[in-house]
């Protein structure tokens, strides 16, 4: 017996939750989501529960390992959207479509797709630029401490609770927990973001200044990634939000 076919209504409602899913999917270097940054062409669900998102990126040549992570997580959130019953991920105008489309349907690992030409999985890759999200985030949760008037002592001593409750905070909580960094209230504010240990005042300039450096270079990397965008594709993305100074 074949499945019942949607109504429009429900296909609607099944298409927003699947463009609501895709928010959750970043791109790995710029930390941002695929939807604010316009890489999502379009969303639809079939009457049979086919979601079919189609993903188009700034150049021809965008790194073909970047480009995996996003449609391979693009994939793993739509499936996992209630109604969604198959997907199809679609990266379009990219030197490696065909092997990244081929591969992520497959669910055929990067290094299967590439065979021959990749070393490896990118579970290290993804975890290198978590780690660097976690330094963007730390110099964001702190200038504002900074510039209201707190020390490197007074910062050495504060807890990630101790921090205004803002999205920065809560932004780079999420990204310590992903990688399994102390993220609780109760936990210090500045940390190695790869030990997980507390950095004491003295060596609190060094990081901050490697925190503020690592936070410019994603910002300044955004916007020029925007901007390509907006000159190779004439339309907005669904979801596409304007760049926040």
């Amino acid at each position: 017996m074949s499945a019942p076919t949607a109504t429009p209504a429900t296909t609607a409602t099944i298409a927003a939750a699947v463009l609501a899913a895709l928010e959750a999917v970043r791109d790995p270097e710029l930390d941002e989501p695929v939807t604010t940054l316009g890489f999502v062409s379009s969303c639809t669900v079939s009457g049979e529960g086919v979601a079919q998102v189609r993903l188009r990126l700034p150049t021809y040549f965008c790194a073909p390992n970047f480009a995996f992570l996003m449609v391979a997580d693009a994939f793993d959130a739509i499936v996992a959207v209630p109604g969604v019953r198959r997907a199809e991920v679609v990266l379009d105008d990219h030197f490696a479509s065909e092997a990244i489309n081929h591969g992520v349907a497959a669910r055929a690992g990067f290094e299967a797709s590439f065979e021959g030409e990749a070393a490896g999985e990118l579970d290290t890759l993804r975890r290198d630029f978590v780690r660097k999200a976690v330094l963007a985030g730390t110099d964001r949760v702190c200038r504002p401490l900074l510039a209201a008037g707190k020390t490197m002592d007074d910062l050495a001593g504060l807890t990630l609770g101790d921090a205004p409750p803002t999205a920065d905070r809560e932004r780079l909580r999420s990204r310590r927990a992903e990688l399994g960094l102390p993220a609780g209230d109760d936990s210090a504010l500045l940390i190695d973001a790869t030990s997980g240990e507390a950095i004491g005042a003295q060596a609190l300039p060094l990081h901050l200044r490697r925190a503020r450096l690592t936070r410019v270079s994603a910002e300044a990397n955004s916007g020029v990634c925007r901007g390509m965008l907006r000159d190779r594709y004439a339309t907005t993305g669904l979801g596409e939000k304007e760049e926040i100074s």
